[in-house]
């Protein structure tokens, strides 16, 4: 029963991972402040983890699990810095 329905999910998966890309990429644009840059580039990574673990799930390999658990650490370090290079001005104490 789950194989006539993966093809489908998958589809919507992208489709509704490809829209929040797009919508992110125009607020990263329009955002009228820095910290709302930060936040759509945070959602930005964590869309493309999403999207890498779908390409994962329609392929059937499993390095592409890997790869988004290191795009996930390397995301959260970015967003760690970027945070704390907007509160103090310094990221290297």
């Amino acid at each position: 029963m789950i194989g006539p329905i993966l093809p489908w999910a998958l589809a919507f998966g992208f489709a509704a991972l490809g829209a929040a890309l797009a919508l992110n990429l125009w607020r990263l644009f329009k955002g009228p402040g820095v910290a709302d840059r930060i936040l759509a580039l945070d959602t930005m990574v964590i869309n493309v983890i999403g999207i890498i673990v779908l390409t994962g799930i329609a392929s059937g390999s499993g390095t592409s699990f890997e790869a988004a658990l290191l795009l996930a650490m390397v995301g959260f370090v970015g967003t760690v810095s970027y945070a704390k290079f907007l509160l103090r001005g310094d990221i290297i104490e």
